[in-house]
């Protein structure tokens, strides 16, 4: 979908049309943004950026609140569209998604049709536009959906895979961030061709086993499948302060007294059927550098929790603190069935 929250908002009232618009934030500028549509990104603003430095940028952005309630309709509106083509989705998010659509009849059997009429059906239906790329391989649709935002799509054909990876900057495969982009840099890796040319070894050597991965894509190799089910890695509770804090005991305080509890109520349905596979605490300071520390734990346990704070906390160097977070990673449930069969083994 198209900048989905903030389309849905300016859908559902059309005094926001051609204004720059985000939702998200708090009216005392301490949150975060969710999304902002195109006429803010003009201005640089961007999702997940702090509401103030937003309003920075853009002095005359609305910052409306977002109604999760509506998002999540129209999101299940758009499954049944998809459940019209084939049975093979997997949800991303709320607002995007795979399809499998290899065993669709319909028009013809062409992806690019089957596209063209999905995001018709959508924009009849709910009134958005969508947005698509059509290839052979995930992380190539991945892209592909990103090439002719807003309102568009575009085609990978199987004869075009090798020439559209060969002129692809790096920075837009999933994986390569701002730090380990700057790392391909550093040793004269630039666009998929550069990547194409070098060595798995090496790469791997470089970047460990995300080495290896980045390699095989850019030889064209993905041989993951659309997953029908997606399992659920982690849950966590995370607080914006409405003023930074300095002190680490007023920090213990409210993640034990706040926080923690929280986590545990959220985990409660997941550890019905899976067990912990780790205790992780996330920091950002006041100058928006974050920092994640975690241990492999198989339990909730507050000394943890206050060893990982601590050890946070230490690397921002007196710094005050704008966001604490707790979270639990879950192990895998085939992790957990191959340990039970190694018992019995």
């Amino acid at each position: 979908m198209d900048a989905f929250y903030v389309s849905a908002e300016i859908r559902d009232n059309p005094k926001l049309q051609g204004l720059p618009v985000a939702v998200g934030g708090k009216s005392d500028c301490r949150g975060v943004l969710s999304t902002c549509n195109y006429e803010a990104r003009k201005f640089g603003v961007r999702s997940a950026m702090a509401t103030a430095n937003a309003l920075r940028l853009c002095p005359q952005l609305v910052v409306v609140p977002g109604r999760m309630s509506v998002y999540k309709e129209i999101s299940e509106q758009i499954r049944e569209i998809f459940e019209r083509y084939t049975s093979l989705i997997e949800p991303l998010s709320l607002d995007e998604a795979f399809l499998d659509v290899s065993d669709c009849k319909l028009l013809h059997g062409s992806a690019t049709l089957i596209a063209q009429d999905i995001r018709n059906e959508i924009f009849k239906k709910t009134g958005l536009t969508a947005s698509a790329g059509i290839a052979p391989i995930k992380f190539l649709a991945k892209i592909a959906s990103d090439e002719n935002k807003p309102n568009g799509q575009c085609v990978i054909t199987p004869d075009d895979v090798i020439p559209f990876i060969e002129q692809m900057e790096l920075k837009k495969i999933s994986g390569v961030g701002k730090v380990t982009l700057k790392k391909l840099n550093n040793i004269g890796l630039f666009t998929g061709k550069d990547v194409r040319e070098s060595n798995e070894a090496f790469l791997t050597q470089r970047l460990g086993s995300y080495g290896s991965v980045l390699w095989k894509r850019c030889q064209g190799i993905d041989e993951r499948n659309v997953e029908t089910t997606r399992i659920r890695k982690s849950v966590g509770v995370e607080r914006t302060f409405s003023e930074d804090i300095s002190d680490i005991e007023q920090l213990k305080d409210l993640m034990k007294e706040k926080l923690i509890p929280e986590l545990i109520r959220r985990s409660e349905k997941h550890l019905n059927t899976r067990t912990i596979s780790k205790l992780g605490v996330k920091v950002k300071f006041d100058d928006f550098i974050q920092t994640t520390k975690e241990l492999k734990y198989a339990t909730f346990d507050e000394a943890v929790f206050e060893a990982l704070l601590e050890e946070a906390t230490e690397r921002g160097d007196g710094k005050a603190v704008r966001l604490l977070g707790v979270h639990i990673g879950l192990n895998d449930v085939s992790d957990e069935v191959a340990e039970q069969l190694e018992l019995f083994g």
